[in-house]
């Protein structure tokens, strides 16, 4: 305890942080536009000029897509449920070296929060922390019946690497990550590996994929894809109708997976990673007798692929021989 406070000590994140918001960076507003509103079914705002800001919930933005070249995801936001979670956070990374550059003002009202922490994280993808949301009580105008968030956060991400070790490191030792289990499947003739992290009640918040062996990765976006999760199933089935509808690939088709049990489809977003829309996975909830468990296979049934062509394999397959001339950037201790 704190003799001062009478505040017990922080020792561990776990609990006390979730997945908060994503920001990307497209020149294809006005069809990320349509396939938010009239595709997932989401509020969309535009708050500016070059700006698309997407709710899900209080959250005045969950997901930011502002104008710009790289067609691929530029940030997560996690949220910290105090500042003294926040400073755990912030005194793990000073301990190791890493720089933090605190955002405030127009950039961090552009993401919806009133203040952030940023750094290069894993494969230079820009990880920040805060703690206020900027929340909105304006009614939600969208198709969707409602998402599960709340201490949970947003949802989950999925991420590849070609150093699944440090990628897991980082992420158990700064953000006390626990593994659920790990998946075992083979894409198009590569034996994949995948790890499930979570940091709260939620299954996982991160799952990390490798290719076994020789370590390649085929993705040319930063993340593989990022999952909401509906309140209703129908929200889940309508979406994957109107997106066929409109015209969006859909990467894979309605399925269940194995170890979350949720049922979902997969849809590439107009920046090329995908958005997974599930319902009904599980919640660990007793954290003293859960076990890890090693599946086969990333699906009970269904998620067939719908929308991958020999020219999107051949891409892959070039992408992750190209991947083996560079160095992956990790986040390490430095000495």
């Amino acid at each position: 305890m704190n003799a001062v406070t009478d505040i017990p000590v922080l020792t561990s994140l776990f609990g006390h942080v979730n997945l908060g918001y994503l920001l990307a960076e497209s020149q294809r507003l006005d069809e990320w536009r349509r396939f938010a509103r009239d595709g997932l079914g989401v509020h969309a705002d535009e708050p500016q000029a070059g700006v698309l800001a997407l709710r899900i919930d209080r959250h005045a933005r969950r997901i930011i897509v502002r104008r710009g070249p790289a067609e691929d995801v530029i940030a997560l936001g996690w949220q910290l449920d105090s500042e003294q979670a926040l400073q755990l956070a912030l005194d793990r990374l000073q301990a190791r070296g890493i720089p933090v550059q605190e955002g405030s003002g127009d950039a961090a009202a552009s993401r919806g929060v009133e203040r952030f922490w940023g750094f290069d994280g894993p494969k230079r993808l820009r990880i920040e922390l805060f703690t206020q949301p900027v929340c909105s009580e304006a009614p939600l105008d969208m198709q969707a019946s409602g998402f599960v968030t709340g201490a949970q956060g947003m949802g989950h991400f999925a991420i590849s690497t070609r150093e699944p070790e440090a990628m897991l490191k980082f992420f158990q030792d700064v953000f006390d990550a626990r593994i659920s289990d790990y998946i075992d499947d083979r894409f198009n003739g590569i034996d994949l590996d995948l790890a499930f992290l979570r940091l709260n009640a939620r299954h996982h918040s991160i799952a990390v994929a490798a290719t076994r062996g020789k370590r390649m990765d085929p993705l040319r976006t930063r993340i593989h894809h990022l999952n909401l999760q509906c309140k209703c199933l129908d929200d889940v089935t309508q979406a994957y109708r109107r997106m066929r509808d409109l015209g969006f690939v859909i990467a894979n088709g309605i399925g269940q997976h194995p170890n979350d049990r949720e049922l979902s489809f997969y849809v590439a977003s107009p920046s090329g990673f995908e958005i997974e829309l599930g319902w009904n996975p599980i919640e660990v909830t007793d954290e003293a007798s859960w076990q890890p468990v090693r599946y086969r296979g990333t699906s009970l049934w269904g998620h067939f692929p719908e929308g991958l062509t020999l020219g999107a394999k051949l891409g892959q397959m070039r992408r992750g021989l190209m991947s083996l001339t560079r160095k992956e950037y990790t986040v390490e201790a430095k000495r």
